[in-house]
């Protein structure tokens, strides 16, 4: 614990939003995660983008025909 802990132990933790913030610090925000919760992370933001690049790539070709 602390210093600052020990002094201000009533004060309880604020949620925390990474959503508009700034990119930069977004990563260096995930990057505090322990390497478990990253992994988790990068994995949701892996599967996201993959199921964007099918939907748009399906999207492009029903749209060719």
């Amino acid at each position: 614990m602390t210093i600052d802990q020990v002094v201000h132990f009533d004060v309880q933790p604020v949620d925390v939003t990474i959503q508009d913030k700034p990119n930069f610090e977004q990563i260096n925000m995930i990057n505090q995660l322990d390497e478990e919760d990253r992994t988790v992370v990068f994995k949701i933001i892996d599967t996201m983008l993959t199921k964007k690049k099918f939907k748009d790539f399906f999207n492009n070709n029903v749209a060719a025909l």
